[in-house]
């Protein structure tokens, strides 16, 4: 590129830098202040704000195409119109947005950290989380955390193992991100760093209930964001396919915050923002938040633990064990024919493999998977095939 035109765009990027000072939030996390393992002098001299690279390279990542056939909620339906995890992503940066905009927060790094927030999610949903979970505990690697498995695709997976050295508020804001455990009102714990995070993820590991609060009011939204996007969304998907009607909805949750997906979303956006504009919080009002805990509380009986949904978990966990071991005794016997050497390991960096344990690689390896791509293994590698020869 021109020399000229490569300063010129360099100039606009730091004004825009500058700009945000005045454009944005007093309590907004500005471009200029992110913060990254290692400086890159291509970003830093580019025409790309910080939190704007991060999105691009999270959209281009390779763990970002596969969110097109990982389940949501609902595995194993044929049903064109039910929610995948391409499109609750899609959902959490929209509305994520939508609320940073009126708040007046960087809507790059809550784009970004939206966009990665679930990068780390198993094929068939928290099914196959919980599941690689107790499979990891067994071979001494402990838990697996979807929230933990994003920031190590993109961080240390991605690119054969060298990353993509994203930022530390991204990551901190994909870590937190857990829309799962219900919150009120969040507030940023801005006083973090690299170590910080890492110690953060490995307590995670150590205490299931542990809740850990973003660095950034833009990552407090996206965790709001996370739980608006799925709650709603979740009931319209099982009104469709006839686990619920749309009458079982608490009154004292329909009254507050409508019965459609649609309302559901207004009215929580709306609260949101009402409660939020002018704090260095995000926060629902006591009658929204209580409504929302309810409605929560409905689905997980009603939806998530509907012996209908889990007709098929225990053939899933056992497929799960099957090709886990596999795996591990194609690792243990250095069977490089094996699609965990072929499809995965081919062309990694030394670095990953010696930092990482042969379960751990394991761990990676299904964890990346989409749900066609890992019936597909199953069927290749538990099934056996009908031959015509010995020589084909």
């Amino acid at each position: 590129m021109n020399k000229k035109i490569k300063k010129n765009l360099a100039k606009l990027r730091h004004q825009m830098d500058a700009g945000e000072e005045a454009r944005l939030s007093p309590w907004a996390c500005l471009s200029r202040y992110a913060i990254r393992r290692k400086e890159e002098e291509e970003v830093n001299q580019g025409h790309r704000q910080s939190f704007s690279v991060d999105g691009d390279r999270i959209l281009h990542s390779l763990a970002y195409s596969r969110y097109i056939d990982k389940t949501q909620v609902f595995y194993l339906i044929k049903n064109d119109h039910i929610t995948h995890r391409v499109l609750h992503v899609q959902l959490v940066s929209k509305i994520a947005r939508t609320i940073g905009r009126l708040l007046r927060l960087n809507e790059d790094l809550i784009e970004a950290a939206a966009l990665g927030h679930d990068i780390g999610h198993t094929p068939f949903g928290h099914d196959g989380e919980k599941i690689l979970s107790t499979l990891c505990e067994s071979h001494g690697i402990g838990r697996f955390f979807h929230n933990i498995q994003s920031v190590r695709f993109l961080q240390d997976i991605e690119r054969k193992g060298k990353g993509w050295n994203l930022t530390l508020q991204v990551l901190d804001g994909i870590f937190c991100h857990d829309g799962e455990l219900h919150s009120q009102a969040l507030e940023p714990q801005k006083d973090k760093n690299f170590k910080t995070l890492y110690d953060e993820m490995n307590q995670k590991k150590e205490n299931l209930s542990m809740d850990i609060w973003p660095m950034t009011l833009e990552g407090c939204v996206v965790r709001m964001a996370d739980t608006i996007s799925y709650i709603g969304r979740d009931i319209e998907d099982a009104i469709r396919l006839g686990l619920i009607n749309r009458r079982d909805i608490p009154k004292d949750c329909s009254q507050v915050l409508g019965d459609t997906n649609g309302t559901i979303v207004y009215s929580l956006v709306e609260d949101l923002v009402t409660n939020s504009l002018g704090n260095p919080y995000v926060s629902f009002s006591n009658e929204v938040g209580e409504a929302l805990r309810r409605l929560k509380r409905f689905n997980e009986e009603r939806i998530y633990k509907n012996y209908r949904v889990k007709e098929q978990t225990s053939k899933i966990r056992l497929m799960f064990e099957l090709l886990f071991e596999k795996y591990f005794q194609d690792l243990e016997t250095g069977n490089e024919e094996s699609d965990i050497y072929r499809k995965f390991l081919d062309g990694i960096s030394p670095a990953y493999r010696e930092r990482t344990p042969l379960a751990g690689i394991v761990r990676d390896f299904i964890a990346g998977m989409t749900d066609d791509y890992f019936l597909n293994q199953c069927h290749n590698n538990l099934i056996p095939q009908i031959k015509t020869s010995f020589f084909c």
